[in-house]
């Protein structure tokens, strides 16, 4: 029997943790099984055309909130020409609604609710004949006595309990399958916390997986200088001592390659845990941090427990020393979040100064606290992926649309870290940071612009349009720093127009280049490179009258922005 696990992922840079974790735990035990990836952007008719080749028996999909429109699409088409393929499905998309998508499609055998590796295993057992029944198989929703003109009855197992952590095998230990992608990791499993729009909030089993095997496999991926490692855990730091004893390993086997992602409760963080922070290599790690509003009321509503207080200080902290990347997230549409509420949020994290502030909209999933109570917070929210709230009894939709520009111009003009010092001045010209954005969001609405694609360029000169009404008479101060953003980010050899003429005359960078080419007074590192070679991967800049250098082959691991150096 040919058993096919399928991914269908968001991008091709990403793959998928649990389809490996099943395929590695069942091999464990003599059940061979195959993967098969793909991703959204792919034709659909050529994702089938593929599963049909491929012809398999058994044909289980791994369900999430970016592909389950797809999956379903496939499961009515797949059943088609594949007629005798048994369907199976799993994943967070499908658990906890498991009987309505069985009833709702007929074409699916059967579901693998929550934890999925052990009962993965049981179920190729079942059809590989090991098995006698799945009746004595936790875990699973699924339908007997089905004919060509019965689709049979729906049965539900009881939940199964949970397996320990240790038991799953990494799955990394062929890194090639894995090249040029995002490698996903988990050391914990569960969250303590009951955020009412999550899903971890409905698993409170909580567990670890084992310091010494998770030490022993980050080595393997340090070793092998994979470029990001992205751990899945859903509260890293809850247990100090977990999360102590990972970061503490990670900075002293650092051979400066790889980059590790945490997803942490910045209020949690103590000060061993804080100085040690502040002591990795800038890049080692980024920190993921969930804010979702600072309003008190509605904090306390959806079951959060996050004392702002204690994360601003330490956000504070860690960001004036300068090494870690530090990402901020913001959820519109939730209980007592009006629009006013929520601009008192977005200013409150903004002051923060992360390097990036994700403005992200309330998704109502199956099986959380918010889809159950939807009627009583008025949530109305899309019917299809990603369930997006619509309104709510204190948000319009006008007013969904309103943050809908706002969070654009958030990615475009803030987190893209390309306007970072325009972007800073042009602050000071409103009354704070949210009615910046949102008079640039208007701007580009009434222009037609949110319509169109723009490029780099016209980004920058769009943005200095727009300081031209606002604050006219410090345009030319605006330009240079618009100019200066410009060569933080790229060497660029055309040289804009709103940039205007050349700032440095030939034969000034001709003397710099010849001086420095003998000295290497600013440019350190590049004595094995001639003073052509030198020039092309830097730039000089005047700015205000003072003279700046570029320095492009060392960037910040941070925000990918050149070395600048003054030049006396």
């Amino acid at each position: 029997m040919k058993i096919l696990l399928t991914a269908i992922n968001a991008k091709y840079i990403h793959s998928n943790l649990a389809v490996y974790s099943l395929k590695n735990y069942v091999e464990g035990f003599k059940q061979n099984v195959d993967i098969v990836e793909y991703t959204i952007n792919q034709n659909l008719d050529d994702i089938l055309a593929d599963l049909f080749i491929k012809h398999p028996d058994l044909l289980c999909f791994s369900c999430y909130l970016w592909n389950i429109s797809y999956v379903k699409q496939l499961i009515v088409e797949v059943k088609k020409v594949l007629p005798e393929v048994m369907i199976w499905l799993g994943g967070p998309e499908v658990s906890y609604s498991a009987a309505k998508v069985l009833q709702e499609y007929p074409q699916v055998e059967g579901i693998i609710c929550g934890e999925g590796e052990q009962t993965f295993l049981e179920v190729v057992e079942y059809y590989r004949g090991k098995r006698a029944s799945l009746k004595d198989i936790n875990g699973i929703v699924y339908r007997v006595g089905k004919t060509f003109e019965n689709e049979g009855q729906i049965v539900e197992n009881p939940f199964r309990p949970v397996m320990d952590l240790s038991s799953v095998p990494f799955v990394y230990n062929n890194m090639d399958r894995f090249a040029h992608k995002i490698i996903y990791y988990e050391s914990s499993r569960g969250c303590p916390f009951s955020c009412s729009y999550c899903l971890s909030s409905v698993d409170k089993r909580l567990r670890f997986r084992n310091l010494d095997l998770v030490k022993e496999e980050l080595q393997a991926l340090i070793d092998a200088q994979v470029p990001q490692v992205k751990f899945v855990d859903r509260t890293f730091n809850c247990k100090h001592e977990h999360a102590l004893e990972i970061w503490k390993y990670l900075s002293e086997h650092d051979q400066g390659k790889t980059n590790f992602h945490f997803e942490v409760a910045a209020d949690l963080l103590n000060e061993e845990e804080l100085s040690l922070i502040e002591n990795m290599r800038p890049g080692l790690i980024q920190l993921e941090i969930g804010v979702q509003s600072t309003n008190p009321k509605t904090i306390k509503e959806i079951h959060r427990t996050m004392k702002f207080d204690v994360v601003k200080r330490n956000v504070e902290r860690i960001h004036k020393k300068g090494n870690i990347h530090q990402h901020l997230d913001l959820i519109a549409g939730l209980p007592y979040e009006d629009y006013e509420s929520f601009r008192h949020s977005f200013n409150d994290v903004y002051a923060l100064k992360p390097e990036q502030l994700q403005l992200g909209f309330l998704k109502v999933l199956k099986g959380s606290y918010m889809y159950e109570n939807a009627q009583r917070y008025e949530l109305v929210y899309q019917e299809r992926p990603p369930f997006e709230v619509l309104s709510t009894k204190w948000l319009s939709y006008e007013d969904i649309i309103r943050l809908k520009g706002i969070e654009e111009m958030v990615e475009v003009y803030y987190n893209s870290r390309q306007f970072e010092h325009t972007i800073e001045k042009l602050e000071h010209a409103f009354e704070d940071a949210f009615t910046m954005f949102e008079a640039l969001s208007d701007y580009y609405k009434t222009k037609g612009f949110f319509s169109l694609n723009h490029s780099r360029i016209a980004r920058y000169e769009i943005l200095l349009q727009f300081i031209e009404e606002q604050d006219s008479k410090h345009l030319e101060d605006y330009r240079q720093l618009l100019t200066f953003d410009l060569y933080l980010r790229d060497n660029v050899k055309n040289r804009p127009e709103f940039s205007g003429e050349e700032t440095v005359l030939k034969e000034e960078a001709a003397a710099f280049y010849d001086s420095e080419a003998e000295k290497y007074q600013y440019l350190e590192g590049y004595e094995s490179y001639d003073k052509r070679q030198i020039r092309k991967m830097t730039h000089l800049e005047k700015i205000d009258g003072k003279l700046y250098l570029f320095d492009y082959k060392n960037r910040s691991p941070l925000t990918n922005q050149a070395r600048v150096i003054p030049v006396s």
